[in-house]
């Protein structure tokens, strides 16, 4: 398979964004311990699976070099996004992943989900994204398409809540 599409492979990890993308950061806060379940639900693809995208990756969790396409929409409609995880981290106070773009993704970038422990035990999770439209479809979106990335990333936190306090 061919590379990611993109230099900046990594920088969804340390938070500094490359400039000339469009940038989305959105935190939102979990319940208190809901650390362990929430790390593992982003780890092991259930919250992506439970927000009902199509995930098909070569691993059963995220780690570096596993690819995955995100399916979205239905049948002929269906909008496949192939993509390569460049960096995991499971620790006591971080768990999560960033993965990069290949070609075929209608974007151009990198974007990362992470759960996080805070010093006062509140539990975090952020999205983190740089892009640029890499299709004809996505360019013609335009300003439609930072609106969906955002939506995205409110939807994935408010699934991976409500999986934390089933």
């Amino acid at each position: 398979m061919p590379g990611l599409t993109y230099p900046e492979v990594g920088a969804t990890r340390t938070g500094r964004l490359p400039s000339g993308y469009q940038h989305l950061r959105y935190r939102a806060a979990l319940p208190s311990g809901a650390f362990e379940a929430a790390g593992e639900a982003v780890l092991s693809w259930r919250m992506h699976r439970a927000i009902g995208v199509r995930i098909d990756a070569s691993a059963p969790r995220a780690e570096p070099g596993c690819t995955v396409t995100v399916g979205l929409g239905v049948g002929r409609l269906r909008l496949a996004a192939p993509c390569e995880v460049v960096w995991a981290v499971r620790d006591d106070r971080r768990a999560g992943f960033g993965y990069g773009t290949l070609p075929g993704h209608p974007e151009r970038g990198e974007e990362a989900f992470l759960v996080e422990r805070a010093d006062d035990g509140g539990v975090w999770f952020t999205v983190t994204a740089f892009s640029l439209p890499a299709s004809p479809l996505t360019r013609a979106a335009g300003p439609l398409v930072p609106l969906f990335q955002r939506g995205y990333a409110w939807r994935c936190a408010s699934v991976l809540r409500r999986l934390v306090t089933r």
